[in-house]
């Protein structure tokens, strides 16, 4: 695994713009004057890596609700029968991201799973393909994520249910374009579609349904909007009365959320993919402490030897903390990388890398493309 400085296209901020990477100089946020090179076995392993560690994740989350463990978790008792419904159920989900720590010569490691509203999907799944062909046409790319998604959504066990709505929060730009992006995949799918913003969904209590501004049933959605969010407010306990299919499905909330984290260790301790993770801080001396729910790194903290090293705020951990082994990520130039991992369906369909100069890796962090070689 290298890191490469490689010319930047001339056209670049045109190409990206005309996919719809709307805020792809944000904070240079897209950075193609460096990529990041693999080799066929890097990805092999990857590819391996993901697949096991989301069987165990399903794992973990039929222990959770085979032991009735949602309280360890902070999820509201009125939703513990619905997950578990969910779950039984095999309600359909779309996809998932592991953020992975990786360098190449040690097996990958899981940070954390967002496996109900992770974003960089066009950047991923498009915008690092077109870089691809435009420079490194005679390589390759561990990206078959377009194509998992449109298949993905033809396997919806519903038929007659009219469009998919996909709601996304006004004034997020970035939300707003990974849900656009989803819904050009279900139109590939053959589905009718329709945007609207979370603050517009409505509730018709006479037949117990939520509807559109104009009044329309809503039979199914997907819904950029975290399940922890909606298990607080009053609106969200329309769910309980609902039958909406919600994408994400209710049971994906068991794997978004921190205390998963303790929980595979408890499953499977010294599983090589994994990194020792409690619910209380005394087995470790070094480690990172991370909220229940959290998005895109705030509020974790990283201590080494019992001293914070790093963090960064936000608005999360009112609910409290995990603790999960500190690991010591690679550093290429005074970069850190994270590798995103996406599963979509049940399988491992490529990956996206975000690097930062600082240890914890947030919205603000660079999007890098990447290649390998189909040497060995």
């Amino acid at each position: 695994m290298n890191r490469i400085h490689v010319t930047e296209r001339p056209d670049r901020a045109a190409k990206l713009e005309s996919i719809g990477l709307s805020f792809h100089a944000w904070d240079d946020y897209w950075n193609e004057g460096v990529c990041y090179q693999f080799n066929a076995a890097q990805i092999d392993e990857l590819e391996a890596a993901t697949n096991t560690l989301h069987d165990m994740c399903l794992v973990a989350v039929k222990h959770i609700i085979d032991n009735n463990r949602f309280a360890e978790l902070h999820i509201p008792e009125e939703f513990w029968q619905p997950i578990a419904q969910s779950f039984a159920e095999n309600a359909f989900s779309i996809y998932g991201r592991f953020d992975l720590a990786y360098d190449g010569k040690s097996v990958p490691k899981m940070l954390e799973y967002n496996a109900d509203t992770p974003t960089s999907l066009l950047e991923s799944a498009v915008a690092q393909w077109y870089w691809l062909e435009d420079t490194h046409s005679k390589d390759d790319q561990f990206n078959s994520i377009h194509e998992k998604l449109v298949e993905q959504w033809k396997r919806i066990p519903a038929d007659g249910f009219g469009k998919i709505y996909f709601a996304s929060l006004k004034d997020n730009e970035e939300d707003w374009v990974c849900v656009h992006y989803l819904m050009e995949t279900a139109i590939q799918a053959g589905f009718e579609v329709q945007h609207i913003y979370v603050e517009d969904i409505g509730w018709n209590a006479d037949n117990n349904t939520f509807v559109d501004l104009d009044n329309n049933v809503i039979n199914v959605i997907f819904k950029l909007y975290p399940w922890e969010w909606m298990f607080k407010e009053e609106f969200g306990k329309n769910i309980l009365k609902s039958d909406t299919m919600f994408i994400e499905p209710l049971w994906k909330s068991l794997l978004s959320n921190k205390g998963i984290l303790p929980i595979l260790w408890e499953l499977f301790p010294n599983h090589p993919y994994l990194l020792p993770a409690y619910f209380a801080p005394d087995k470790l001396l070094s480690y990172a402490k991370k909220p229940f729910f959290s998005r895109e790194g705030a509020n974790i903290e990283l201590y080494k030897n019992n001293e914070k090293i790093a963090e960064d705020v936000g608005p999360y951990g009112a609910e409290g903390y995990i603790y999960q082994e500190l690991y010591t990520l690679p550093v290429y130039e005074g970069n850190y990388p994270i590798i995103g991992s996406w599963v979509i369906g049940d399988t491992s369909s490529g990956i996206c890398i975000r690097e930062d100069a600082v240890k914890i890796t947030t919205n603000l962090s660079h999007f890098i493309p990447h290649y390998f070689t189909n040497t060995i």
